[in-house]
């Protein structure tokens, strides 16, 4: 939050603005966040106010780029009350997205949220014809996935939600809208991932390591805008660094780096490996008496074998560790880690000890 808030700041001349909105109780709801939908209601009020015709919703567990111009015009272009992002996905893939079918014009007549009937499945199947009207091949998959990627026309919002208890997009407002708005499809065709989970997030990141990554961050007409650090570039002696990220400021001495990604201000000393892990880094080069005297600096030590893993921000791995999930453990919960998904995750501030093997 800290660093949206500092990072995404307009001048006097603009009128856009980026605000966090936390989940809060108050007199008139006792309750969090019940879900996607639920989420939006607690915070109409702060939409109401402002001079726009439309809303887009957006899933914060996503990495994608999209030109949401282009996404918002079709939607007004086709005079929708509501708009969907969708992409083709296979029937194993079906199973935990909202899938849906569609008319000739690309209108969404059914949807079902995470069906797993296969004679369901069978039903919301789409001849290719129909795939290739929304831009698609064939052999992308037969079935037309929600991507959790939403145009409201900011009146049928406040018509959806306020007329109701429903607290989940997929589950409950985007069938219920089918019977009386006017609900499009807007067919995606670029790079998505869902990284709601650990594997998921792993996953994702270690693609933009490739040689030609299926996301370029290297295109000049889609930017990334961020918070300028003003940090050095990375310092790497007697290192091998092979298909892998190093963010500025890290620090590599004598190790060896595969299919990885090393955060800003990371250090990586003498002997270690790292393979297909992620190293988020540090937050800062300054740290307090108390940190200093911690016997284990933060990073990782020497004489480490990392596989598999998210290393977060400020943990320390002690010298000699061995972190390969030796056992093939799918979930765990450690004194000092957890595993998810087969994938070590080290919590942000954790002391792993000198020698431990997990």
């Amino acid at each position: 939050h800290r660093h949206i808030a500092q990072t995404y700041r307009f001048d006097d001349f603009r009128d856009g603005f980026v605000n966090i909105l936390a989940a809060e109780q108050n007199v008139e709801n006792r309750d969090w966040y019940q879900g996607t939908a639920d989420a939006v209601r607690q915070n109409l009020d702060r939409l109401t106010y402002l001079d726009t015709h439309e809303v887009l919703v957006l899933s914060g567990d996503q990495l994608y780029s999209m030109d949401l111009g282009e996404f918002v015009g079709q939607h007004r272009q086709r005079r929708a009350d509501v708009s969907i992002a969708v992409k083709p996905v296979d029937r194993e893939e079906a199973r935990g997205l909202g899938i849906m079918r569609v008319d000739e014009t690309g209108r969404i007549v059914e949807f079902v949220e995470k069906p797993q009937d296969d004679a369901i499945l069978d039903d919301l199947a789409l001849p290719g014809d129909a795939l290739q009207a929304l831009g698609f091949d064939a052999e992308d998959g037969s079935l037309l996935a929600s991507m959790g990627i939403y145009v409201f026309g900011r009146r049928t919002l406040e018509e959806l939600l306020l007329g109701s208890q429903a607290t989940d997009f997929g589950r409950e407002v985007i069938p219920s809208a089918l019977e009386s708005c006017r609900v499009f499809a807007y067919g995606y065709q670029g790079y998505w991932r869902d990284i709601g989970t650990i594997p998921a997030f792993h996953r994702a990141n270690l693609e933009l390591a490739a040689p030609l990554p299926p996301l370029n961050l290297y295109d000049p007409l889609y930017p990334i805008f961020t918070h300028p650090r003003y940090l050095p570039g990375t310092k790497v002696d007697g290192c091998s660094v092979t298909r892998s990220i190093l963010c500025e400021g890290s620090v590599l001495t004598g190790s060896r780096i595969f299919e990885s990604i090393v955060g800003i201000r990371a250090q990586v000393r003498a002997g270690s490996t790292l393979e297909r892990t992620i190293l988020m880094g540090a937050t800062s080069y300054l740290q307090t008496e108390e940190q200093k005297a911690r016997p284990i600096p933060r990073g990782v030590g020497k004489e480490c074998y990392i596989r598999d893993a998210i290393i977060d921000t400020n943990a320390r791995v002690g010298d000699g560790c061995q972190l390969v999930n030796e056992r093939g453990v799918e979930d765990e919960d450690g004194e000092f880690h957890f595993i998810r998904g087969g994938i070590i995750v080290i919590p942000r501030d954790a002391e792993v000890p000198p020698g431990t093997v997990i």
